[in-house]
C-alpha cells in the first residue's frame, strides 16, 4: 500500500510536535520527575502509539496493522535494552540527576535522526539489491550470538568505554565538573567544554550501534518504509519517561537479553527465508528463487510476544533476579547519595536514602549463594555505613543502621 505524501507530512509533524512539547514542558527546566509523572506520561506515549497503530489497522488493513504492532513491540523491547546502557553511561559520568532528562531527550532525538537515515538507506538498498536480505539476516543472527556470548561471559559487555568517547577525551579539553546542563563553562578564565559533551558523544555513539541492529530487525518484519519509520519513531518517543519509571527494575530483567537474542535470531532466519524466496544470486540455485515456507506477520507477532512474555516473567520471579536488582540498586543508590554533586534536591536525596535503606535490608536477607554475586561486599557495606552517618549528620536525628 502506497502512503500518500500528506500522510507522511502529517505523521512527521505529529512526531516533531511531540518532541517539541517534551522539551518545552518537561526537560527545559531541570528537575527530577516524580514516579507519578513518569508513569502518567509513559502511559500517554504508549497510548498514542497504540491509537496510531489502530488507525493504521483501520485504513491499511490487517497485514499492515500487524506489521506495525510487531515492529513497534520489537523496537520497544530493544529500546529497553538501550535504557540499561544509558543508565550505565550516565552513572559512569556521574550526570546530575536533574540533568538526566535532557541527556535522555538528546539521545532519543539523535537515535531518531540516525535510525531515519538507516531506514531510508536500507529501503534504497532493498529496492535495488535483493541480496541485502541475506546481509540483514546474517547481521541479526550474529548479533543474537554476541548477545548470548555476553550473557554467558563473566565480563560486563558495557565495561569498556565507548570508542567515540575515547577519541573525544583525546581531542577535546573538558572541565572536571558539570555546570548544570551547559556544554561550555569557564575554568581559570578559559572557555572549555563540560563533561556533558562527552555524555552526548557516548549516547550518540551508542545510538548508532543500536541502529545497526534495530533497523535490520524491523526490516525483517516489514519492508513498508512508512511502517518501519513510524514503528521505530513511536518506540523511541516516551523512552525518557519510561527510563525514570522502570529504572530500578532494569537490572531485574536478567533474562531480557536472552529473549532479545532469540527474537533477533528468529527475525534473522525469517529474513534469510525471504531472501531465498527472492533469490537472484548466481551462486545460489543458479540465480533462481527457492520455494521455501515464509513466516507470516501473524506468526512473527505471536513469537515476539511469546518470547518477551516468557523472559520478562522468568526474570521477575527469579530469585537470582531479585538478588541482583537489590545488590545493583543498593550499589547505585549508595554511590548517588555519597556523591554531593548528584543532586541539589533534598527531596531526591531523601528518596535515594530511603530506597537505600530498603535495599540494604534486602541484601541483608540474601543467602550465601546470592551474596557470592557481590564481589565488593566489604566495600559496599562500608559505603552504606558512611551514607548512614552522613544522613544522621544532615538530619540531626539518629537513624537505624541500614548496613547488613
Amino acid at each position: 500500500m502506497t502512503v500518500p505524501t500528506w500522510v507522511w507530512a502529517a505523521t512527521i509533524a505529529l512526531i516533531l510536535a511531540m518532541l517539541v512539547y517534551d522539551f518545552v514542558f518537561h526537560t527545559r527546566k531541570a528537575h527530577v520527575p516524580s514516579l507519578k509523572e513518569a508513569a502518567v506520561w509513559s502511559a500517554v506515549y504508549v497510548g498514542i502509539a497504540v491509537v496510531f497503530g489502530l488507525v493504521v489497522l483501520w485504513f491499511g488493513g490487517g497485514t499492515m496493522g500487524g506489521e506495525y504492532f510487531a515492529g513497534y513491540i520489537t523496537e520497544k523491547a530493544l529500546s529497553v535494552d538501550n535504557l540499561f546502557v544509558f543508565l550505565i553511561i550516565m552513572t559512569s559520568f556521574k550526570v546530575p540527576r536533574e540533568d538526566q532528562q535532557k541527556v535522555l531527550l538528546f539521545g532519543i532525538i539523535f537515535a531518531l535522526i540516525a535510525r531515519t537515515g538507516f531506514i531510508f538507506l536500507g529501503a534504497a538498498l532493498i529496492n535495488q539489491f535483493a541480496w541485502v536480505f541475506y546481509l540483514f539476516g546474517l547481521i541479526l543472527i550474529l548479533t543474537a550470538g554476541n548477545m548470548l556470548k555476553g550473557e554467558v561471559s563473566d565480563d560486563d559487555p558495557h565495561d569498556n568505554e565507548n570508542f567515540m568517547v575515547k577519541v573525544a577525551r583525546k581531542l577535546v579539553r573538558t572541565s572536571p565538573e558539570f555546570d548544570g546542563d551547559k556544554l561550555f563553562t569557564e575554568v581559570d578564565g578559559k572557555r572549555v567544554l563540560t563533561p556533558m559533551l562527552l555524555v552526548m558523544v557516548a549516547i550518540g555513539g551508542t545510538d548508532i550501534l543500536f541502529a545497526l541492529d534495530s533497523i535490520p530487525a524491523i526490516f525483517g518484519l516489514t519492508q513498508n518504509t512508512f511502517i518501519v519509520f513510524t514503528a521505530t519513531a513511536f518506540s523511541l518517543l516516551g523512552l525518557r519517561q519510561l527510563f525514570f519509571l522502570i529504572e530500578g527494575l532494569l537490572e531485574r530483567l536478567i533474562y531480557l537479553s536472552y529473549g532479545l537474542a532469540a527474537i533477533l535470531a528468529f527475525i534473522g532466519v525469517k529474513l534469510i527465508l525471504h531472501a531465498l524466496h527472492e533469490n537472484n544470486l548466481p551462486f545460489i540455485n543458479g540465480g533462481e528463487p527457492i520455494e521455501v515456507t515464509e513466516i507470516s506477520t501473524g506468526v512473527s507477532l505471536g513469537v515476539i510476544l511469546g518470547l518477551l512474555t516468557v523472559t520478562v516473567v522468568a526474570s521477575l520471579v527469579s530469585k537470582k533476579g531479585r538478588a541482583k536488582v537489590a545488590i545493583g540498586n543498593a550499589r547505585r543508590h549508595v554511590n548517588a547519595y555519597l556523591d554531593l554533586d548528584y543532586t541539589t534536591d533534598e527531596a531526591e536525596r531523601e528518596r535515594v536514602y530511603c530506597a537505600l535503606v530498603e535495599e540494604a535490608e534486602q541484601v541483608k536477607s540474601l543467602g550465601p549463594e546470592s551474596k557470592r554475586m557481590m564481589r565488593d561486599e566489604t566495600e559496599l557495606m562500608e559505603k552504606i555505613e558512611k551514607a548512614r552517618k552522613q544522613h544522621e549528620e544532615a538530619t540531626g536525628a539518629k537513624v537505624d543502621n541500614p548496613a547488613p
